[in-house]
């Protein structure tokens, strides 16, 4: 069994099919999948997604793309939508300097409320973070220190520092099909590294498909390829890289059910 522990299952992509694309995941072996929330106004969509499919879920959250555009949305709004049964996470929240769609400032204030629903209701946070390696240590180093919160750093792109300060602050660390592009090196050697027990593995879908269906629209059964390669990566089976990861993501997603069968 595998998990894709981020997708955007309410993006037009997948309008006209949803139910295949579902369908080909179970099919694939994918347990369970988390769709994400990207804006807080929209959580009605994924709502209607998440009680369609027993095995999927969702998070609460705004993207920080628009982030200004619902910094009236405090935490105790996220607190409260987080109540549902199928809601399981927060965010996605964080910085990305590469576009800068919104200023730097709401994204800052907006990632920091969602921290504090992270703390407060012991959800995951789900942190996106695109060239701001610097500023989203120094806000996870200062935020900790206010009071543990459970999080994953999602489509892990950044450097090394920025990976390691995650795991010393107890995060976890998640790759997509980025993992498996040619140029993508770097960020192999970072993930054969870490510790076993703070890997995931997600799709980010319908972007990003890994480097066999590359050009193609990216859909979560795809977490199969990022999962062989990273067992490459890593010097381990298939298997084993199923097992641990699937571990490590019902640890962290507590809220998900696990499956009536034991995983190993």
């Amino acid at each position: 069994m595998l998990v894709d522990s981020h997708c955007h299952l309410d993006f037009p992509d997948f309008k006209n099919e949803l139910d295949a694309v579902v369908a080909r995941a179970e099919a694939a072996g994918i347990g369970r999948l988390v769709t994400i929330s990207t804006r807080v106004r929209r959580h009605a969509e994924l709502i209607a997604i998440v009680e369609r499919y027993p095995n999927v879920f969702c998070s609460i959250g705004t993207h920080p793309h628009h982030a200004h555009e619902e910094l009236d949305i405090g935490s105790d709004e996220l607190i409260a939508a987080s109540h549902h049964p199928k809601v399981v996470a927060i965010g996605e929240a964080g910085l990305d300097y590469h576009y800068d769609n919104s200023p730097r400032d709401a994204q800052e204030q907006g990632f920091r409320t969602h921290i504090v629903a992270a703390r407060q209701t012991g959800l995951p946070l789900v942190i996106h973070s695109r060239e701001a390696d610097d500023d989203m240590a120094a806000i996870l180093r200062d935020e900790m220190g206010k009071g543990p919160f459970p999080a994953v750093l999602h489509c892990f792109t950044g450097g090394r520092g920025l990976a390691f300060a995650g795991i010393e602050l107890g995060l976890y660390v998640s790759f997509t099909g980025i993992l498996t592009f040619k140029n993508s090196s770097e960020l192999r050697a970072i993930a054969k590294d870490l510790p076993a027990d703070r890997i995931l593995v997600e799709t980010d879908s319908p972007y990003l498909a890994p480097g066999k269906f590359r050009g193609k629209r990216c859909e979560p059964a795809y977490v199969v390829e990022t999962a062989k390669v990273l067992a490459e990566t890593r010097g381990v089976s298939p298997d084993e890289i199923a097992r641990q990861t699937t571990e490590n993501f019902f640890r962290l997603f507590a809220k998900v059910p696990k499956p009536a069968v034991p995983l190993a």
